[in-house]
């Protein structure tokens, strides 16, 4: 994949937006509407009205980073539309970017060790 390993929060935005928007666009619809900051480091992911698009735009650090895929064949596996935004894991939107079903990934929460071993 094209952006940063490790864990990142990730937001998608549950409705679809104009996909002729570029980096400013999404950035203000980001704050403007999402209420999110675009330049926290935070991964934002939009959808376009056919499902087999995705924009993902991320700030790291010296500039702001805007990637775009179409799927060849098959859609993206989207949330319901609705208003507003959902949080995904960094499994979950691996999946996604994938062109994998992300709701059936579930990460494995292992809870800390209160001693070593």
């Amino acid at each position: 994949m094209i952006l940063p390993g490790g864990p990142m929060r990730v937001f998608v935005a549950t409705k679809p937006v104009d996909f002729r928007k570029g980096i400013d666009g999404l950035a203000a619809l980001a704050q403007q509407e999402l209420r999110l900051d675009p330049f926290s480091g935070v991964a934002l992911v939009f959808r376009a009205k056919r499902a087999d698009r995705v924009k993902i735009l991320v700030w790291d650090g010296s500039g702001m980073v805007l990637i775009a895929k179409r799927l060849e064949q098959g859609k993206f596996a989207w949330p319901p539309v609705s208003g507003g935004v959902m949080r995904l894991s960094s499994a979950q939107f691996a999946a996604l970017f994938e062109g994998l079903d992300w709701r059936r990934v579930h990460a494995r929460r292992t809870p800390r060790p209160t001693i070593a071993g």
